[in-house]
């Protein structure tokens, strides 16, 4: 059966190409301040300059104005409506005054962070691409953090698998990269990670057809562009039992191992961390990689960041067979117990919700914890050992189970956020399940290969509350419950813990909260024009904190809508940015 599906791909043969000079235009940024190594190593309390705040990833802000006695007087200080519609999956970033915002088909803005006035915008030229290439096309309607800050520079990735460096000032090209073939079906939908002088990027795309035999994580010199190193997650020669994992597929057969969420870096021991994705296709059935263990799919991998070098892996979810990939963000923190000095990787990986703790310097598995109603993992042994439930694999075509959580998670691309404050890791997750079985499915160009049928979204047996924000008690031996706040909408957006002792998240109902650290008691609410998307944020200028909420389409919302039917959903994509602030007598 493998074989027969495998003869049936399609290799993409068309391209095309008739590109007109990118856009920019508008205002200049005079006298800007350049992101230095130290900032990004170090970042200042009013700046927000990466994905999710620092290199630990942990989406948490040391600005205090904003809490629990203040934040009920938050007024709206200014919003942006932005370029482009799509999936809301902005990561907004703030340094020297200036807010930097990514909208998908590669649109960058430069605005005023004050006032919301645009001071220039970059405007991307992708390629037009076959009308039939639908999953490909799909990729430049969710771009996530996309952008990154360095020197005077903002550096890109854009849908045509191109690195593309702006001049931050005024938004003018200084150079671009083509990093793969886009026509193979690459693209990238996550944004870069700048460090020890190089641009670390990831790949996505690699479950479409022509991507077979190759997903990578690349660095770049931050400088000329030069290719510095590549590891490819699907094909590593330099450990046998990650070939053997895949059964005997050979190299040109394997899709999947995604790494599309950006990953963490450690300057004291110069090491990347990073998530991957399901392996593909999706059945093993389909995969032909009988009950291997498909290396590195639904692993966190830790690299040499100077020479892209493995040196650990551990796999959160061997065998997947339901595309329950596991890439999202990976969390490093450092804790002090009895005079010694843990050094952690908290994540909940997957789609399954299952949260967990490394040793992040060895990778060694410490404790995990479920969140969410999940049936395919069984157990996990003291050594770290994932042992999932084999009745859920389906043994012909058409075979169909109900498999929790479902392919849209439990947990999905929002990320959680960690607060030092309180010693906890808040997760935004949806209760959900669905039927998952294997087809006969031509591979075509711009198309996966994942070959399931997924049936609709449902709510787990006995679940009335589709949305739950986790906080777990973390510490080297343990992530317990410290509470949940559950509700009937699904949780749309990243979650940003502050100094401030609060979580910032939304949810499918239009409602940006903040909810008490200690008690998870909700302190704020706002209701605003669409669900809750992105990656909230926070900055100081001039004295006075400001609170950046990201709104717009989310398909967390409308693919379990159906669980609520009493709240609906808003038609327009509404995408935007509320920035909101403190008036001057409660700063």
């Amino acid at each position: 059966m493998k074989i027969d599906l495998m003869k049936s791909l399609l290799v993409a043969t068309t391209a095309f190409i008739a590109l007109s000079a990118p856009a920019h235009a508008q205002g200049v940024k005079a006298d800007y301040v350049p992101v230095t190594d130290e900032m990004l190593a170090n970042p200042p309390a009013e700046d927000w300059l990466m994905f999710r705040g620092a290199y630990n990833n942990q989406g948490y802000s040391p600005l205090d104005l904003i809490n629990k006695d203040t934040v009920g007087k938050l007024q709206l200080a200014w919003a942006w409506p932005m370029a482009e519609a799509g999936i809301q999956e902005t990561a907004p970033l703030v340094h020297d005054g200036v807010m930097f915002l990514q909208t998908n088909n590669n649109i960058v803005e430069a605005l005023d962070a004050k006032t919301g006035d645009l001071i220039w915008q970059y405007r991307h030229v992708l390629p037009q691409l076959p009308t039939s290439w639908s999953y490909q096309i799909n990729q430049a309607r969710r771009q996530k953090n996309s952008i990154a800050l360095y020197q005077d520079k903002v550096i890109l990735t854009t849908a045509d698998a191109k690195i593309v460096v702006l001049n931050a000032a005024d938004g003018k090209v200084a150079w671009e990269k083509q990093v793969i073939d886009y026509n193979l079906g690459y693209s990238y939908t996550v944004g870069p990670l700048i460090a020890d002088g190089k641009i670390i990027t990831a790949i996505s795309g690699c479950s479409i057809a022509g991507t077979a035999g190759g997903c990578y994580i690349f660095a770049h010199d931050v400088n000329t562009g030069d290719e510095l190193w590549r590891f490819n997650t699907i094909d590593d020669p330099n450990n046998q039992a990650q070939q053997d994992s895949w059964g005997g597929v050979p190299a040109e057969n394997r899709w999947g191992g995604t790494p599309w969420t950006t990953g963490a870096y450690d300057p004291e021991t110069k090491t990347t961390f990073w998530g991957i994705g399901m392996p593909g296709p999706y059945s093993e059935l389909i995969r032909g990689s009988g009950d291997g263990s498909v290396l590195y799919t639904n692993s966190t991998l830790a690299l040499d960041v100077e020479t892209g070098k493995l040196k650990w892996y551990y796999q959160h979810l061997p065998r997947d067979n339901w595309d329950l990939d596991s890439p999202f963000e990976r969390i490093l923190v450092d804790q002090e117990v009895d005079g010694q000095t843990h050094k952690l990787l908290i994540t909940a990986a997957g789609k399954n919700g299952i949260a967990f703790g490394l040793d992040r310097d060895t990778g060694k598995y410490l404790w995990s914890k479920d969140t969410v109603v999940q049936n395919v993992v069984t157990g996990i042994d003291p050594n770290g050992t994932v042992h999932i439930n084999e009745d859920l694999i389906s043994k012909a075509v058409g075979e169909e189970h109900l498999v929790c959580a479902s392919v849209s998670g439990g947990k999905l691309w929002q990320a959680g956020a960690y607060s030092p404050l309180t010693q906890a890791y808040f997760v935004p997750l949806t209760e959900a399940c669905n039927t998952v079985a294997p087809t006969q499915t031509e591979f075509t160009a711009g198309n996966a290969v994942g070959a399931v049928k997924f049936g609709p979204r449902v709510l787990p047996e006995g679940i009335t509350d589709a949305g739950l924000l986790q906080a777990l008690s973390i510490n080297p031996t343990q992530g317990d419950s410290k509470w949940q706040a559950r509700e009937r909408p699904s949780m749309t957006s990243s979650v940003l813990a502050t100094a401030g002792g609060l979580v910032f998240g939304g949810d499918a109902a239009r409602e940006v909260k903040a909810w008490d650290q200690e008690t998870g008691d909700v302190v704020w609410s706002q209701r605003l024009n669409a669900p809750i998307g992105g990656y909230p944020m926070t900055y100081e200028i001039d004295g006075e904190q400001y609170l950046a909420v990201p709104t717009g389409y989310s398909n967390s919302a409308s693919s379990i809508s159906s669980a609520f039917p009493e709240i609906p959903l808003p038609t327009g994509s509404g995408n935007s940015v509320f920035v909101f602030k403190l008036p001057k007598a409660a700063s």
